[in-house]
């Protein structure tokens, strides 16, 4: 509990949770309001993927803007507009005119706000708090969704018999005033973040998460549980109102027993994170989410299903806090929100492809066989760690920038002259050509992460000592860039073991296409002309 320490992290983490309890209450009321309409399964599965499937559209872009922007008043911007996509649904179900068309592209709108948010939100956690509690915080920030998850349906299912899911919508509406107040009131001291355009700064964080073994990794493992665990999310309302014969209040407790016991899992994770390997504890979150998944499908006495959601929460949270953290610790600054946003196309994304897939498969073959099936695959899906577990060093690498400034003077190249061709000439040391030839692959890696287009190393046929390294980067800017703002002491550490194998002090050359260059003969030929000379 120690990042609720810091005061700011504290009104943040509270502002949310009264954000996600509303949001949560949209939820229920959404789905309920659908429940009970032909083709239910597949109506009920769309309000979740509709609400997740624009990570697909507007995560990358919305993280280049958190890179770039002030995170604060993104998230302001995200965050009002979401309150009046939420006010319009509850006036339009006041007045009778919210059906499932309206209910569906209003969620939408709803997920938009949600995905330009999620990596500007995502990415000023580490910003909160000192490194070593980033795990904490990951951890209570889940915990955060989960007792909104908790609270707001249970709320929901006894405010839907009272009022209707129009006072739900006004709710949820109300609750984003929250999070604008407190970003508002906040006086973080602003950040000079780069100026790259829209097109180069995807390119540059695909190109980051391409070449990053360990986010790749991370994004894999969440892949492979969210694709089938989503199937839990999609079809429990007709589960509930179908096989289980319950109310909005009975599904409201399902769902609030799903969120209590992911703040258990929450809490106990502190201690299972001493106890237990990562991978161990992925496995075993998957474990027992795949068999919540199948209780839930199977089981029809209520007092029961409740009691063993409440495991299946812990196992949710668990799997969901120990890849984010990962995640957190793995990202360096200058890349983490188009990183994040990658990340959330893969882990929202993928719940939503897989809520639209379940809702489709369940049409024909009815919910309960659809969730025996999706919890068969999740079990599947935590043995492949055997074979794709985390890495070893995943989030204990030294993620800190460290500034390297270019040698050539500044005014020498223009920012857009390019593509510009690095070449270092490396004499290896006798003895340590196959060291140095490893070393090289790995520094390869680090340069196409923090900008290189294209990597070679070249060999002297005669001086067979000799090796030429090459990259290039897209333009001058993107080279200055990679130098002084991206290269990270993990970088830096790779860059000194390449050292280590050859003599001190490498020749390195710079070199662009000569019609980008500024032409001095030609300066010089026209001082000549103006004073009387010929040119020549």
């Amino acid at each position: 509990m120690a990042p609720l320490l810091i005061a700011i992290f504290r009104w943040l983490w509270l502002a949310q949770l009264v954000s996600n309890v509303g949001s949560w209450m949209q939820s229920v009321g959404a789905q309920w309001m659908l429940v009970g309409s032909p083709h239910a399964a597949l109506l009920t599965s769309l309000v979740s993927a509709v609400s997740l499937l624009p990570v697909f559209l507007l995560s990358l872009p919305a993280g280049v803007l958190a890179d770039s922007l002030d995170r604060r008043w993104l998230l302001v911007a995200s965050n009002g507009f979401m309150g009046l996509a939420a006010g319009l649904l509850a006036v339009l179900t006041w007045t009778g005119q919210a059906g499932p068309v309206v209910i569906l592209i209003l969620t939408f709108a709803l997920g938009c706000g949600a995905a330009v948010g999620t990596p500007a939100w995502q990415a000023i956690q580490p910003d909160l708090v000192p490194r070593y509690l980033i795990p904490s915080a990951a951890a209570i920030s889940s915990a955060n969704v989960n007792i909104a998850r908790a609270v707001g349906p249970a709320l929901a299912g006894a405010l839907i018999a009272w009022a209707g899911p129009g006072l739900l919508f006004a709710i949820n509406a109300a609750s984003f005033l929250s999070v604008i107040a407190v970003l508002a009131a906040w006086r973080a001291a602003p950040k000079s973040r780069g100026s790259v355009g829209m097109g180069p700064a995807i390119a540059s964080g695909l190109r980051y998460v391409r070449n990053a073994p360990g986010v790749r990794r991370i994004a894999l493992r969440a892949a492979l549980f969210v694709i089938p665990g989503s199937a839990l999310w999609a079809l429990l309302a007709v589960i509930a109102h179908g096989p289980m014969r319950q109310q909005s209040g009975g599904y409201g407790l399902m769902l609030a027993a799903l969120g209590l016991g992911a703040v258990i899992g929450a809490l106990v994770l502190p201690a299972l994170r001493g106890r237990y390997a990562t991978n161990t504890l992925l496995v075993g979150g998957s474990v027992i989410y795949s068999a919540g998944m199948t209780a839930v499908a199977l089981l029809r006495s209520l007092p029961l299903v409740l009691a063993l959601l409440l495991a299946t929460g812990i196992g949710w949270v668990i799997v969901l806090s120990v890849l984010n953290a990962a995640l957190m610790l793995t990202l360096p600054a200058w890349v983490r929100a188009r990183s994040l946003a990658a990340y959330s196309i893969v882990f929202m994304g993928g719940q939503g492809i897989g809520a639209m897939i379940w809702g489709v498969v369940a049409t024909p073959f009815g919910a309960v066989t659809t969730l025996s099936v999706a919890s068969a695959l999740v079990g599947i899906g935590s043995l492949t760690s055997v074979l794709w577990p985390l890495y070893k060093s995943t989030g204990t690498l030294d993620r800190q920038v460290v500034s390297m400034p270019e040698a050539v003077p500044d005014d020498a190249v223009p920012p857009r002259a390019g593509p510009v061709l690095i070449q270092i000439a490396y004499q290896v040391l006798p003895g340590d050509s196959g060291a140095f030839e490893r070393a090289a692959r790995a520094l390869a890696t680090s340069r196409r992460r923090t900008g290189a287009i294209t990597w070679d190393l070249w060999q002297d046929v005669v001086n067979q000592s000799r090796y030429v390294e090459q990259y290039t980067l897209s333009d001058w800017a993107e080279h200055l860039a990679q130098r002084e703002e991206r290269i990270t002491g993990y970088d830096r550490e790779l860059e000194r073991q390449v050292l280590s194998f050859a003599q001190p002090n490498p020749a390195v050359g710079h070199l662009v296409r000569p019609e980008h260059m500024p032409r001095i003969d030609r300066g010089i030929a026209v001082a000549d002309t103006q004073n009387g000379g010929t040119a020549k």
